[in-house]
């Protein structure tokens, strides 16, 4: 897979996922496949669905049949299988799972955001959380998570 992720936080924050040692780029991988169960993604178009870089792809006229249809309730299932293994999950993007939680509702609203599905506008808007930890993050802790995940 193409997307990297970043834990931001402590390893004592790491969620454990069994028994054993913590390896923080196993358990990123293991949130990874979450958006590859055909279980949980089986009626929501792949154009339509969110990815792990944390991007949804969801045009404005298409904002009705996304927000009352299978997608919205199956990109649900997948935040909700990347949270179960890791609540600090943070995509490509910086986003949080709170982020594109908060993206969906806006987009699905009926407000003036309705429709924009924009995760990285609606950060930009909101100011997320992910942001201001990743200022805190040396980069050399970054890049050897990324490197581990690439190898796996």
């Amino acid at each position: 897979m193409s997307a990297f992720c970043l834990y931001l936080g402590k390893a004592d924050d790491v969620p454990q996922t069994g028994g054993g040692a913590v390896d923080p780029a196993q358990i990123v991988a293991k949130a990874l496949l979450c958006f590859n169960q055909k279980s949980i993604y089986s009626s929501c178009a792949e154009s339509y669905r969110l990815t792990a870089t944390g991007n949804l792809n969801v045009p404005q006229d298409y904002t009705n049949q996304y927000c009352n249809g299978p997608c919205l309730t199956e990109t649900q299932l997948v935040l909700n299988c990347i949270e179960n293994i890791m609540t600090n999950f943070v995509f490509y993007n910086r986003a949080t799972i709170q982020d594109i939680r908060d993206t969906i509702q806006a987009a699905c609203g009926y407000g003036p955001q309705r429709g924009d599905f924009n995760v990285l506008e609606h950060i930009e808007a909101e100011g997320s959380r992910a942001n201001r930890a990743a200022t805190r993050i040396p980069v050399s802790l970054g890049l050897m998570i990324i490197g581990r995940i690439l190898f796996l």
